[in-house]
């Protein structure tokens, strides 16, 4: 299974360009799409979800063409936006139930199986007779999980989906959206490097509607190796820091010092350690490169 993009162009009516003769290629298993606020990840989810038309260019699943045939995609899509709205005072069980009705599933008996397989798996299961709009914001997630899995989807779509999740919530999350990911094309689109981190094998780095990189993880991880560099300084100190050198992030320390990440390919000044690289580091070294141009 393999998703293609090609020349994919949205500008919006004020002007903005969200996606700008975008190509992408995603293999099965999981693909994190990383990028900022604004960047257009968000405009390109909603592209391949079929709920919006780019100006021009090309989206192929296999053998289907998404802008052509919408009605093919969606029998094997399954999309969890940024935000979604639920009924209010209705089960969760009753309600994956009138959504599995939506999906085509007209079998009662194939309903309550589903029904019961996608609560196990998002760990719902004790919480099935409550009303979803009381869940809280992580169980609310697991929730997206289930009803986007109710048609067996080969294609999923998940939209900044751990934003505003306390830290216990988001492990749950990852840890239901790491065990779909082993059996699907999953599309994971965050501004959340630890997301990346620890759910994908393939990603892309994503800015003002252009891809700026795309690979393995470990490899653009690799690619930077003794080129990152960390000293602590006084704050007072930061601004001709961020002047003299190329610092990637910055953070307080205990006693106010603060430490800074710098990329060169050589030692700044003898005053640098090296250290380790991290795929923040690859995220911010690309979209420094990237606002430059």
């Amino acid at each position: 299974m393999k998703l293609s993009i090609s020349n994919l162009t949205k500008t919006y009516t004020n002007g903005l360009k969200a996606l700008n003769d975008l190509n992408l290629e995603i293999e099965a298993g999981m693909f994190g799409l990383l990028g900022p606020n604004g960047a257009g990840k968000s405009t390109l989810m909603r592209t391949i979800a079929t709920l919006q038309n780019p100006d021009c260019g090309k989206i192929a699943f296999d053998e289907i063409n998404i802008l052509d045939d919408p009605m093919a995609i969606r029998r094997v899509l399954g999309y969890l936006p940024q935000s979604f709205g639920v009924y209010p005072n209705i089960s969760a069980e009753k309600l994956l139930d009138y959504f599995a009705v939506l999906k085509g599933v007209a079998s009662k008996k194939e309903r309550n199986t589903i029904v019961q397989e996608v609560l196990e798996l998002t760990n719902l299961c004790d919480v099935r007779k409550k009303s979803v709009s009381g869940y809280s914001g992580g169980m609310k997630q697991r929730f997206g999980i289930a009803q986007l899995l109710l048609n067996n989807p080969q294609l999923i779509i998940v939209d900044e989906p751990t934003a505003g999740l306390d830290p216990a919530e988001r492990n749950r999350f990852l840890n239901v959206l790491r065990e779909v990911g082993t059996t699907n094309t999953v599309i994971f689109s965050t501004h959340i490097v630890d997301d990346i981190k620890e759910l994908c094998t393939d990603m892309a780095i994503m800015n003002r509607g252009r891809i700026l990189q795309h690979g393995q993880p470990s490899t653009a991880i690799s690619k930077i190796k003794s080129s990152i560099w960390s000293k602590t300084i006084l704050s007072k100190d930061l601004e001709w820091h961020e002047n003299e050198y190329q610092v990637l992030s910055s953070g307080y320390n205990q006693d106010n010092s603060i430490s800074i990440r710098v990329f060169s390919e050589e030692i700044p000044h003898e005053s640098f350690r090296a250290a380790q690289p991290n795929l923040e580091d690859v995220y911010f070294i690309a979209l420094q490169k990237d606002n430059t141009k």
